[in-house]
């Protein structure tokens, strides 16, 4: 498309069906913080064990990723919005049973149920609106797209969690579960409201088992000489990363002393970094390149997970966690982006679960581990381990195609052709 024609168009916070789509989301992300504080704070409150707020973050990731594997061939062969509309509405159920059971008393058991099933919807789901946005705007503007969702997911992040945490000081845990609930609705209303582009489909793909099916994915991130290169760092990352909010929270309340409000002003006041890092991660990919933006950002992420620890007030862990924030937003938005523009859309799902379900998949591990070292040898010593470990996560991008990746993806450019589609 040329300059004169883009220049021609609307803005896209214009365009109704995407405006549609954005605020459906923001309003789920908003009411999805009420569970990323609230779950964590109810089984400390139940337990008052870090170690048992790391296994649920651990046997959730795990479900999550098993869902990751099947979930890009759903995605790819039926309807993509039609399975988000189901996955909102089996976490809008599941969810709803925990304050429900909660008034008989704490049944924590439940949580190890209806958590990881809501996670492998969540996984459906996911893979299905980062799809989704290849089917809201043309491929232009996907960049474009995702900063302005991610800043407003943020956005709606920041009121999320001090209200999560007000309503769990007040009213406890359980009722900022039944708020998250509710929020699931609202995402599904709004998606009955729009409608999806056609996926563009390949003639010449012929329909396989499932399992051959997210093969083909997998090998696609593996032909492709970039995307392989992200898929192996990000899964050291994770690992080091999955139990750092965990990890957080622990070191708020159980080292400074603070109060379930206090957690949720820390998180709140923090999402204002991934505003800053979906608002700023456009411009720095266009002026920096793919290449030195990612490794920048992963490298500023180990100096603030490291600082966490260190942080003796909590305006310093705020500062330090927004920083981190703010930088992970950077990484994922550009990683997310290169993935949907070089990737032939009839892989798309395949490609998204593939690239998800392996880099995630060292995640439960690393959450079990994480906390279970913050209980036995404090915060202060994970955190340091776990930033160490992100920073040669980064120096690792030197040394791969990811350093030579420019700022745009055509398909000319070095390391940023697309793979062959086939098996």
């Amino acid at each position: 498309m040329s300059r004169s024609t883009a220049a021609g168009r609307a803005p896209l916070w214009r365009d109704r069906t995407f405006g549609t789509y954005w605020i459906a989301q923001s309003l789920s992300a908003a009411g999805d913080s009420f569970a990323y504080l609230a779950v964590p704070l109810l089984v400390l409150k139940a337990t008052g064990s870090v170690a048992q707020m790391g296994l649920l973050t651990a046997v959730a990731g795990a479900a999550s990723v098993v869902a990751g594997i099947f979930g890009g061939v759903l995605v790819d062969r039926y309807d993509r919005r039609t399975l988000m509309i189901v996955a909102d509405l089996t976490r809008l159920l599941l969810y709803a049973l925990v304050p429900l059971a909660w008034l008989a008393g704490p049944h924590v058991w439940l949580l190890f149920v209806v958590l990881p099933i809501c996670e492998a919807a969540g996984m459906v789901f996911q893979v299905a609106a980062v799809t989704a946005v290849r089917n809201l705007v043309d491929r232009d503007r996907i960049t474009e797209a995702n900063g302005r969702l991610q800043a407003t997911y943020a956005a709606a992040a920041v009121l999320g969690p001090l209200l999560a945490g007000v309503v769990a000081a007040r009213f406890g845990p359980a009722t900022a579960i039944a708020v998250n609930a509710a929020s699931f609705a609202l995402s599904a209303a709004g998606l009955w409201l729009i409608r999806l582009r056609p996926v563009q489909a390949d003639e010449g793909v012929v329909r396989q088992r499932p399992l051959a099916e997210f093969l083909a994915g997998a090998r696609f991130l593996w032909r492709q000489p970039v995307l392989r290169a992200l898929t192996v760092l990000l899964s050291v990352f994770i690992f080091l990363t999955y139990g750092f909010v965990d990890v957080l929270i622990y070191h708020v309340t159980h080292d400074l002393g603070g109060s379930g409000g206090t957690v949720g002003t820390v998180l709140g006041l923090a999402a204002l970094g991934t505003v800053a890092g979906a608002l700023l991660v456009a411009p720095l990919r266009r002026r920096r390149g793919f290449g030195a933006t990612w490794i920048g950002a992963h490298a500023i992420c180990g100096f603030a997970v490291a600082g966490v620890g260190i942080a003796t007030s909590v305006p310093a862990v705020t500062a330090l966690t927004a920083v981190y924030l703010c930088c992970l937003s950077v990484g994922g938005i550009c990683s997310m982006s290169l993935r949907q523009e070089i990737t032939p859309d009839h892989l798309l799902g395949r490609v998204t679960s593939a690239f998800w379900s392996t880099h995630y998949a060292l995640g439960p591990a690393g959450a079990v581990v994480l906390t279970w070292a913050a209980g036995r040898y404090g915060a202060q010593a994970v955190t340091l381990a776990a930033g160490a470990g992100c920073l040669l996560v980064a120096v690792g991008g030197l040394f791969t195609p990811i350093r030579r990746a420019g700022a745009e993806s055509a398909a000319g450019q070095p390391g940023l052709r697309p793979a062959p589609a086939g098996g």
